[in-house]
C-alpha cells in the first residue's frame, strides 16, 4: 500500500526487445503468425495477449518482452504484411510509366489486405493507436524508410531521395491509408478505390511521370 503523502510510481513505457538469435527470431515470427490467425478469427477487442501467447506457443512473459501491448503486435504485423507484399508482389514498371505502376501496386496492396477484412481492421486500428500514442513510436510505418515508401521511391527510380522526393511520397501514402480505410468500411467500391489511387498517384507524383 502506498503511504499517505507518498506518490506512487508512474509506469514508464517499455521498449520492445529486439530478437538477437535465430530462436528469438522464430519466437517473434510465431507471435506475428498467431496474431494474423486470431485477428482474422475475432474482433480486435476480443483478442487477448494470453490468447496470442497460447496460439504462438510462447510464455506470456516472452510475448510481453517482444510486444509490450496488443497494439504493438498488430501495428508491427501491419508493417510486416506491407513489407512482405512489397518484397514479393510489388511489380516493377519495366517500360511502363512508373507513376502508373505505383498506382496499380497500391491498388493491388489494398486488394491483398482486404482479403481478410477483420484482420485488416485490427491492423489499421492498432497502427492508428500507435501513431497517436504519447510518446509516438521512434519509427512510423509511413516515414521515408518504411517498406511502402521505399518501394514507391524505387519504382520512381529515386535512389537518394531528398525532401522534394520524400514529401510527395508520404502524402501519397496518407492518401492510400484513407482509401484503404474507406474501402474497409465499404464506403468505396474496389473499382473506385483503384481509380482513386491511380488518380492520386498521377496528381501527387506528376513530376516523376515518364
Amino acid at each position: 500500500m502506498t503511504e499517505v503523502g507518498t506518490m506512487g510510481r508512474i509506469a514508464q513505457p517499455r521498449t520492445a526487445a529486439a530478437p538477437a538469435s535465430a530462436r528469438q527470431v522464430a519466437r517473434r515470427g510465431a507471435i506475428l503468425r498467431a496474431a494474423a490467425e486470431l485477428g482474422a478469427e475475432a474482433e480486435f477487442e476480443r483478442v487477448q495477449m494470453a490468447d496470442l501467447a497460447a496460439r504462438a506457443g510462447v510464455a506470456l512473459g516472452t510475448l510481453y518482452r517482444y510486444f509490450p501491448s496488443k497494439t504493438e503486435v498488430f501495428a508491427t504485423l501491419f508493417q510486416e504484411e506491407i513489407g512482405a507484399f512489397t518484397a514479393q508482389r510489388w511489380e516493377s514498371p519495366g517500360a511502363d510509366d512508373p507513376v502508373e505502376c505505383v498506382g496499380r501496386n497500391l491498388a493491388a496492396l489494398n486488394v491483398a489486405l482486404l482479403r481478410s477484412p477483420r484482420l485488416c481492421s485490427a491492423m489499421l486500428r492498432a497502427t492508428a493507436d500507435a501513431y497517436m500514442s504519447e510518446p509516438p513510436p521512434q519509427e512510423l510505418w509511413l516515414e521515408s524508410e518504411s517498406a511502402l515508401t521505399r518501394a514507391i521511391l524505387d519504382t520512381l527510380g529515386v535512389g537518394d531521395p531528398g525532401p522534394a522526393d520524400q514529401d510527395p511520397v508520404i502524402l501519397l501514402v496518407y492518401t492510400w491509408w484513407g482509401v484503404l480505410t474507406s474501402s474497409l468500411s465499404r464506403r468505396m467500391s474496389p473499382d473506385r478505390a483503384a481509380r482513386e489511387l491511380r488518380l492520386a498517384a498521377s496528381l501527387i507524383l506528376a513530376g516523376h511521370a515518364r
